[in-house]
């Protein structure tokens, strides 16, 4: 996203789907876009707007144009986001999100954008085209993840079986399902608003777009960009992962006084991600171990938050040499752009094939080994023994996961590739 001073500035509308990490992710790759002068409107309801207002980083070129979600069977008084309502209702909201079209087509009349940028809306693409404005899918998420679940080739329709789903799509580079990755697949069949399943919802918006942009780097997921873009027919940009800036440029003093308390690299930094619920097993082994007195026993050992944390900065701290992710796909770029050692633990949809991508593909992370139906519990032994073999500085395994990691980082952190 190189900014040119005499290229024609473009103007962009944004629609993304309800949920708020979609959104904020459409919102970030707006800040970009209005660094290099371009307009930008994102077409969001107003509380999803109030949620998202302080990430605008260029508000004199970031606009939010409000649309109203209509109220539809099942779908509570006030409800405008994902995270308004729970799962069992997202069926309800995709259907509200449909009925939104016709308050599409004058606001595009009156914006009269080049570009229009969208994902779970299979109807955008139509509106804008007499109007001769493009249509760009945005992919927020990872390409290898959907380009295993979410092509032509894979050809998924009600009844579709864990084992048929066990086998990658032809064609496609990678050849490896987990069991659980292949049982949370079953959603996609299942119908999710407007009569139509997620599948097709997702299919057929790639397949009617102009293009497909991707929140990624060629040097990462380049075969699963060119696999995709086969499956479609459609040229796959990159835009790379655009983070936003920190909102704060140090860590908070309690951050500091604990992490300095510990040497170079030698502190275990865990988080589950915002979406991981913990099932009565999880807790209860967490329980077990943080008894009552843990924290004020422990605090010179260990230290465990419930509340948000500034994890991008905790991870550049000098003491971190050990990251434990979900791989959330935010995370997953968080984490290489840091020097720690990286432990993956995935839990739902995209994070499997992050996982596999970091572990399998990069050579930069070890997975957790996982136990029990569909390999889908994570035992404190097996956390243990993965913390061990990455952080022993004169193993074999370290060694080479450092060697990779940073060559890696080099790539993806070089001087004009993020921008």
């Amino acid at each position: 996203m190189e900014s040119h001073k005499n290229s024609r500035k473009l103007r962009v509308v944004m629609f993304p789907w309800l949920g708020i990490s979609h959104a904020t992710q459409f919102l970030h790759l707006s800040n970009k876009l209005a660094q290099n002068g371009h307009q930008v409107t994102v077409l969001l309801p107003r509380k999803a707007q109030l949620k998202l207002e302080s990430l605008n980083q260029h508000q004199n070129l970031i606009h939010f144009s409000s649309i109203t979600i209509p109220q539809v069977d099942g779908l509570p008084s006030g409800a405008e986001t994902a995270s308004d309502v729970p799962v069992q209702l997202h069926r309800s909201l995709y259907t509200a999100f449909d009925q939104t079209r016709d308050q599409i087509l004058p606001l595009l009349i009156d914006l009269k954008p080049d570009i229009v940028f969208y994902d779970f809306a299979p109807w955008i693409p139509a509106i804008p085209r007499p109007m001769n404005v493009k249509a760009i899918y945005y992919v927020a998420t990872g390409v290898a993840g959907l380009g295993l679940r979410l092509t032509p080739a894979r050809k998924i329709s009600k009844g579709v079986t864990v084992e048929e789903l066990m086998h990658p799509p032809p064609g496609y580079p990678s050849s490896w399902v987990v069991p659980e990755e292949a049982f949370q697949a079953l959603f996609l069949a299942e119908e999710l608003g407007s009569r139509m399943s997620f599948y097709d919802r997702i299919t057929t918006s790639l397949r009617e777009c102009d293009a497909i942009a991707a929140r990624t780097y060629l040097e990462l997921e380049g075969k699963y960009c060119n696999y995709l873009g086969e499956q479609y027919g459609k040229r796959v940009l990159c835009s790379g992962p655009v983070m936003p800036q920190a909102h704060v440029e140090h860590l908070e003093e309690r951050w500091v006084s604990w992490l300095n308390m510990f040497g170079p690299s030698s502190v275990v930094f865990c988080a589950f991600g915002s979406e991981i619920k913990l099932t009565k097993r999880r807790c209860d082994r967490i329980e077990e171990a943080f008894p009552d007195g843990f924290g004020e026993r422990t605090r010179e050992r260990g230290l465990v938050s419930g509340d948000w944390v500034p994890q991008s900065l905790i991870l550049k701290h000098p003491s971190v040499g050990c990251f434990v992710t979900h791989c959330g796909y935010a995370s997953m770029w968080e984490s290489l752009l840091s020097d720690c050692k990286i432990l993956t633990f995935p839990q739902i949809a995209d994070q499997f094939m992050t996982s596999r991508l970091l572990v399998d593909e990069l050579g930069v992370a070890v997975e957790v080994k996982k136990e029990g139906e569909r390999e889908s519990f994570l035992s404190k032994e097996s956390l243990s023994e993965a913390i061990k073999l990455v952080m022993d500085k004169d193993g074999e395994v370290a060694s080479r996961l450092k060697t990779n990691h940073a060559k890696l980082k080099d790539v993806i952190a070089g001087e004009g590739l993020q921008e």
